[in-house]
């Protein structure tokens, strides 16, 4: 199997700084029509997101879990199927984990639960941290700028 992990803020939808508000939650461009292609050439899709702003109690896990309901009903509306949102709750500064990327454990956890091979799979991020966390685990990774239309980096994924 091969995959494309993607962070959430500035890859899926618009980067705002703790977006968590289903009103400030915005779908970027050409995304709905990207991940069609991708999924027709056979990735699967993991969502892979930092969410400090429950540790630091900015806003509730119920919020961030509403958006991805919202998220989701939008992608399967469209053909997409995400195989896992996996996000982290905590933030160095309140609460120490191995979750939060630049650390990879999410994307290894997603390599050996769908048998994904890190040799044929990309990280989308538009943060260095989201890099990182790919190369820990083998995976090749995308560094894009935020809220940018991802067909300008199709030509990156094969």
């Amino acid at each position: 199997m091969k995959a494309v992990f993607l962070d959430r803020d500035g890859v899926i939808n618009v980067e705002r700084g703790y977006t968590h508000r289903l009103e400030d939650f915005v779908i970027l461009p050409d995304l709905v029509e990207v991940l069609q292609l991708l999924q027709k050439k056979g990735y699967l899709l993991i969502v892979i997101s930092n969410q400090s702003g429950i540790a630091k109690g900015l806003y509730k896990q119920s919020e961030v879990e509403i958006l991805h309901k919202f998220m989701v009903d939008v992608f399967t509306k469209n053909g997409i199927t995400l195989s896992e949102i996996y996000y982290c709750v905590h933030h160095p500064d309140v609460s120490k984990c191995i979750c939060r990327k630049p650390d990879s454990l999410f994307v290894e956890k997603g390599l050996a639960r769908f048998n994904i091979d890190p040799k044929k799979s990309y990280f989308i991020g538009d943060k260095e941290r989201d890099t990182e966390a790919a190369e820990k685990a083998g995976v090749k990774g995308i560094l894009i700028e935020s809220n940018i239309s991802l067909k300008t980096i199709l030509n990156q994924i094969n």
